[in-house]
């Protein structure tokens, strides 16, 4: 049974929440303020957080960037606010989806599903990705059981979806990806994501993987199109480690 945690000050959406994703089949834990729910962050180890950002005792981005420092797990922001500049901030900190409150519960569901998917890889999509990289003798490489990059020989966390897009470059290095495409790889459905939400995403794996994220070399700009992973340079990289 998938586990997941509410992170939500208002005791009523915080109880429709928990009651409807039970009676989904998943088991739920709650908390009203952000120490509680950093706790039970521990505890319960959840296979997805949902996250307010209006708590009584801690902004939600800190909450978010506080669990993203000590965990790889999904974390969805439940927000009312719908400025483009929140939804980005979020992903800044560290956020894996935003949705705006009121929102319906059946997509609210559905998004935790996919999440929850396309963080517990099969061994064989683990064994495939890896392959590549292996074969390319690639300095960045998957560690799947940690969800985080091994990159020249060092661990690099990762969100969710900065771990499935560099999955996806890996597995094809050199083809080009349009930002719909990269949309498609870290969601599955319509959701927020924007090609900026894209773009940010892009700028925080350059800033994990590229010795100089000002003029990359991995991952490289399509213009008018998208990105691609250009395994044609690993040799440099690696020679310059």
């Amino acid at each position: 049974m998938n586990k997941v945690l509410v992170i939500e000050d208002d005791v009523m959406m915080r109880d429709m929440l928990s009651m409807y994703l039970s009676e989904e089949g998943y088991s739920v834990r709650q908390a009203g303020t952000a120490e509680g729910g950093l706790r039970i962050v521990q505890e319960f180890v959840p296979d997805i957080v949902l996250l307010d950002l209006m708590l009584p005792d801690l902004d939600g981005m800190e909450v978010c960037a506080s669990i993203r420092e000590r965990s790889h797990v999904p974390i969805m922001i439940l927000s009312m606010k719908s400025e483009v500049s929140e939804r980005v901030q979020a992903l800044k900190a560290g956020a894996d989806d935003y949705m705006c409150k009121p929102f319906s519960m059946h997509e609210m569901t559905a998004r935790v599903e996919a999440l929850i998917r396309r963080s517990h890889f099969s061994n064989t999509e683990i064994a495939s990705a890896e392959e590549v990289v292996e074969a390319d003798f690639a300095p960045i490489q998957l560690d799947a059981e940690r969800r985080m990059l091994l990159v020249r020989g060092k661990l690099i966390e990762t969100t969710f979806s900065e771990f499935e897009m560099m999955k996806l470059f890996l597995s094809h290095p050199g083809k080009v990806f349009s930002r719909e495409e990269l949309i498609n790889t870290i969601r599955g459905f319509d959701s927020f994501v924007t090609d900026r939400a894209i773009d940010v995403h892009i700028v925080n794996l350059r800033k994990k993987i590229e010795q100089n994220p000002r003029e990359p070399r991995l991952i490289r700009t399509v213009w008018g199109f998208g990105y691609k992973y250009t395994a044609d340079n690993l040799d440099s990289v690696q020679e310059h480690d």
